[in-house]
């Protein structure tokens, strides 16, 4: 299994880190005092000094004593769904909707090896030789389609129950919609008109643009950001380094996903190429809980 390391050679070429957040904390003390409002309550304003300043802090606002933030999961793996009908005729389009796209007999024998990679990549030493803690899950994002829930199906026989944290069918990592049942002639031309007008801004009829399918993408971003930074993944009273996030989407729609998480530029985005099906792109945590990509093609 080929493992290639993305690494920026200038600012033109995609960033393949992501700070991590750093939580400073500062004792404080507190004085009071009473005050009479335009509505006659007396309330309490709580004071606090520090660094040879006094101020005080939002309504609302507690200043209390936080427990350490919650270990960013060890990997993010992003996963293209297998082989689907659409794949290898183009004409299914006409009579399927794409959500109900089905795989192939194909697309599931890849699924299913796609989840035995995953788990050999997980149960594998680290860098250092020593040997990973046997504390490790996985938690799932999946998008609703057909295609990738039957990926999903596939994939996770490569995984005990107890292994598994959870799953969430996530309608936001949806593939683009190209607008309803589509004639595969017309589908020709608009392609054709897309890359004159340019592949990230041309808008399909009845359908999206990369654009579009990039503001929703920002949202499920900071979901998946503040599911994070809270340990929404982690059983109450664990804090396991070995966690790791599997989102199971599409070829366009995890290109996006990569672009919003790093920040990369439409002119980026347009040279990059879908994932084969069944191919996964791993975002390992690093120095700094930053994320670098390697790419399992």
């Amino acid at each position: 299994m080929a493992t290639i390391f993305l690494t920026p050679a200038s600012n033109s070429a995609p960033t393949a880190t992501l700070s991590g957040q750093l939580l400073r904390r500062k004792s404080n003390c507190y004085n009071a005092f009473k005050f009479k409002c335009c509505h006659k309550t007396a309330e309490t304003i709580h004071l606090h000094q520090g660094n040879g300043k006094v101020g005080f802090s939002e309504k609302g606002h507690q200043d209390i004593h936080r427990d350490p933030p919650p270990p960013r999961p060890r990997r993010i793996i992003l996963v293209r769904h297998g082989e689907s009908e659409g794949n290898v005729d183009e004409s299914a389009y006409t009579r399927v909707a794409d959500p109900k796209i089905a795989l192939t007999e194909k697309g599931k024998a890849q699924s299913e090896e796609c989840g035995r990679r995953i788990r050999q990549m997980i149960e594998q030493n680290d860098g250092d030789g020593a040997e990973l803690d046997d504390d490790w899950q996985v938690y799932f994002y999946v998008s609703p389609y057909t295609r990738t829930l039957q990926t999903l199906q596939f994939l996770g026989r490569a995984f005990e129950r107890s292994r598994i944290a959870g799953m969430t069918k996530e309608p936001r990592l949806r593939e683009q919609d190209f607008g309803n049942f589509q004639d595969r002639e017309r589908m020709r031309v608009e392609k054709a008109v897309r890359l004159l007008y340019g592949r990230f801004f041309y808008r399909f009829p009845n359908g999206e643009s990369a654009a579009d399918v990039y503001d929703r993408i920002t949202g499920f971003r900071e979901t998946l950001r503040a599911d994070i930074d809270h340990g929404r993944f982690q059983p109450p009273g664990h804090r396991s380094q070995n966690m790791n996030i599997v989102i199971v989407s599409h070829g366009l729609t995890l290109r996006v996903f990569l672009m919003r998480w790093y920040k990369w530029t439409v002119e980026q985005f347009e040279g990059l190429n879908n994932l084969g099906n069944g191919g996964i792109i791993v975002m390992e945590k690093g120095y700094g809980g930053r994320y670098s990509i390697f790419i399992h093609p």
